[in-house]
């Protein structure tokens, strides 16, 4: 077992209205880089996922950024990272991001996020991995989420086990946390 190299940060291409947002962005940044981990992330030059970005290249952290070619313009791929890859499409962009990745950490967001964390979240259900996946619930940012998770729970369309295979925390701190302590194999 050995710490975890790599958080994959998820989160959103817009900044938000809330400035608790903005801020909680530059504090995983730069707390993915003075852990000694490297920053992968969607690859724009905007919202949040820059926020995150900067915050970790000015604390002299690594960065990836992944990133579909068509949307390398619209997002303003970020110029200053370690590495920007441009992929084909979404599906080869979370698919690289989840092969860099030793863990998950979730900040809010919008559709897009939403469909990272689903889909990281769904591999995780079957089986195909068991890296930690944090959710920052943020300000109650993600208890929408997860009441529709529970929602499909009291339905029988998903069995509680599935909510558990997310670390819901209530700050980027606690998130990291949990990622310092966890391993990797």
């Amino acid at each position: 077992m050995a710490r975890v190299h790599s958080v994959c940060v998820f989160c959103g291409s817009r900044i938000g209205n809330d400035p608790a947002h903005k801020v909680a962005a530059e504090t995983a940044g730069r707390a993915i880089a003075e852990n000694g981990s490297r920053l992968i992330y969607g690859g724009g030059g905007v919202g949040l996922m820059c926020a995150t970005a900067d915050a970790a290249l000015s604390a002299g952290g690594a960065v990836i950024g992944v990133i579909p070619e068509f949307l390398e313009s619209r997002e303003t791929g970020h110029e200053g990272l370690d590495d920007l890859i441009v992929t084909d499409g979404m599906h080869d962009r979370k698919q690289i991001m989840f092969n860099l990745a030793d863990a998950f950490l979730i900040l809010p967001g919008g559709v897009g996020t939403m469909d990272e964390t689903m889909e990281i979240l769904t591999w995780k259900q079957l089986g195909s991995h068991s890296k930690p996946i944090v959710l920052v619930d943020l300000g109650g940012y993600w208890r929408p989420l997860i009441a529709a998770m529970q929602q499909a729970v009291d339905h029988g369309f998903m069995g509680e086990e599935t909510i558990a295979l997310l670390d819901i925390v209530d700050s980027v701190e606690e998130g990291m946390a949990l990622i310092k302590e966890a391993k990797t194999r």
